[in-house]
């Protein structure tokens, strides 16, 4: 809670003012869209922008330690509170089904995913390849140095680790897929990419080739990104290394990988919709 009564009460309203906005968690629709809010002259994240918007990704990121140069010993943790204990994330079973699942392995064709919706929970399996910034600046301008027919193409920047001669995902959360807004129409007219995975949605550029071509955007969970990492069953290989691990074309074979269809190849966007009807709500509050 922020020590100065007056922007504690400032920042209580913007959360009050916000949360009416029906945009929800994940921007798929709800009364919760802001769960935290603070004001301050901190550290800004970019650091283009006056304001800073943390979603879903920054979680338990800032952490630093002091560390005594003779030993090496840890004597202070930073940002953090030492009376609070760390407290381990939960092991989760799995994901919980419902029945309502679509089980598809790649490589998916045209047919399965044009019988897609909106609202649709996923189980993908198969392969499964990521790709970022780097990755999608290329592939624009080259051909890709895998086959990507039928494929899901994921908007994740891995936390990758060697064991031995195998590489292992420790993390594989979705990073914000609207980066790739300029490049996403050509990469999957180019390529024959039949899916889309990665969190807060994409444009209408996209949203035309989705229904040009038979495929769909997927949404996975920001947040997740250790519980996504175990429905990794192994690293097949990666491309592009040179750009970096996190932006490098990653090889993956998935099991039971859950994701909720947002944008189909019938021309149907959640995202575009919520962003009406939380337009619509904001534009009341404004009059």
């Amino acid at each position: 809670m922020n020590p100065d009564p007056k922007l504690a009460e400032l920042e209580a309203a913007i959360m009050g003012t916000v949360n009416t906005l029906g945009i929800g968690t994940m921007g798929f629709e709800g009364n919760t869209t802001l769960i935290g809010c603070k004001i301050g002259a901190i550290n800004r994240l970019p650091a283009s922008f006056f304001v800073s918007v943390a979603y879903d990704c920054w979680a338990f990121r800032r952490l630093g330690v002091r560390v005594n140069a003779t030993t090496g010993a840890i004597t202070q943790w930073q940002y953090r509170d030492p009376s609070s204990p760390i407290v381990p994330m939960a092991d989760q079973a799995g994901f919980q089904r419902t029945g309502r699942e679509i089980v598809l392995t790649a490589p998916f064709s045209e047919q399965d995913i044009r019988a897609l919706k909106v609202g649709d929970v996923l189980l993908l399996n198969g392969r499964m390849f990521t790709g970022r910034d780097s990755v999608h600046t290329y592939l624009v301008k080259n051909d890709a140095p895998v086959d990507l027919r039928g494929a899901a193409l994921y908007h994740c920047g891995p936390v990758a680790v060697k064991d031995g001669e195998r590489w292992k995902m420790n993390a594989a959360g979705p990073t914000t897929s609207i980066r790739e807004e300029p490049y996403q129409a050509d990469v999957i007219r180019k390529f024959g990419v039949r899916a889309i995975i990665g969190k807060g949605g994409m444009g209408a550029k996209t949203l035309e080739a989705l229904k040009e071509c038979g495929a769909v955007y997927v949404s996975a969970i920001g947040g997740a990104a250790q519980f996504y990492a175990r429905c990794i069953e192994r690293v097949d290989g990666v491309s592009l290394f040179e750009f970096g691990v996190p932006e490098a074309l990653w090889h993956l074979h998935v099991k039971d990988f859950p994701v909720i269809v947002t944008m189909d190849s019938h021309g149907n966007s959640l995202h575009k919709d919520v962003e009406a009807e939380s337009a619509k709500a904001l534009a009341a509050l404004k009059s």
